[in-house]
């Protein structure tokens, strides 16, 4: 049996690797374009959709994603989870309800196959949940690292508006060389920022764009700055004196933050210490006393 068990995972390790290898391995036609292209000087613009190695995995997962059930109250949420990680395409919700399905249905195989001693439908079930489950906590996970990651950046950009309306330009010029400047650093937020942008260019309003800036990062920080400009624009105030003060109070909150994390290290641990570290501990200094009681204790028992 064990023979066995070490054959069929020898197996499965080889077309894992052959599929990774057939799937990242470029086909023989573009490589002959891209060479072509090197030489005369005239390269092929590159079709994204063509050249994506995971063009059919997607596919399948579409194909599977459109055939779950869903509900409206879900499809609202998941979309909204979608758009805070960072997920903005129109067959984002289809690809994850695929995954999810997916996930669940391998879960299930691997639960009810020979591999473990306890299998059974029960246990498969139960599998399946969990890897259903899994899906979503993931992507609240991706979701929170992602409005982490704008919270963090939003000091730096901050400072650079504040800048730049000083110098002289205008609240949407800002925002589109802050958008420039930050696209190495901060990615996420220059995407936004972008965003923006593009919104204001096909006709909608500041004050709209605005707002589902901060609707799409679910942030409070971002939240508090579109209040703050929507305020701003109305009343007709500074934008600058305004986005200065409201940079120290966002870089205020950032150092709170950052005393709060340090000030819970002591109790987290707690945990690793006292599961972790504190039982070895208790072994290396305890463990001989223990052993010495043991042998002069256990035959004055016998006796």
């Amino acid at each position: 049996m064990t023979i066995l068990l070490a054959l069929l995972a020898f197996v499965c390790g080889s077309l894992v690797v052959a599929a990774a290898a057939k799937m990242f391995a470029p086909s023989g036609a573009n490589s002959l374009e891209r060479r072509l292209g090197e030489v005369t000087g005239t390269r092929p613009m590159p079709d994204a959709e063509s050249e994506s190695p995971y063009k059919g995995i997607v596919d399948t997962l579409k194909r599977v994603g459109a055939a779950a059930p869903r509900s409206s109250s879900e499809m609202s949420k998941l979309r909204k989870k979608l758009v805070a990680a960072g997920f903005r395409g129109p067959e984002a919700i289809t690809v994850f309800f695929g995954v999810r399905l997916a996930v669940a249905v391998l879960f299930f195989i691997v639960a009810v196959s020979p591999l473990f001693p306890t299998t059974g439908v029960a246990v498969g079930l139960g599998a399946a949940g969990v890897g259903y489950l899994l899906s979503s906590m993931a992507l609240g996970r991706l979701a929170k690292r992602r409005q982490h990651r704008i919270r963090l950046a939003l000091p730096d950009a901050l400072d650079l508006l504040v800048v730049s309306v000083e110098a002289g330009l205008g609240l949407d010029q800002a925002i589109v060389r802050v958008a420039e400047e930050l696209a190495f650093a901060h990615s996420d937020l220059a995407d936004e920022l972008r965003l923006v942008n593009l919104e204001l260019r096909a006709g909608t309003g500041r004050v709209d764009a605005l707002k589902n800036l901060a609707n799409r990062t679910d942030v409070d920080d971002v939240s508090s700055l579109v209040a703050m400009l929507v305020q701003t624009d109305k009343f007709g105030t500074s934008v600058a004196q305004s986005l200065r003060v409201h940079s120290d109070t966002v870089r205020t909150k950032r150092r709170q933050r950052a005393e709060e994390a340090a000030a819970k290290t002591g109790v987290k641990m707690v945990f690793p210490l006292v599961f972790c570290i504190f039982p070895a501990i208790w072994v290396v200094t305890i463990g001989p006393a223990a052993m010495k009681f043991v042998d002069v204790l256990f035959p004055m028992f016998q006796k």
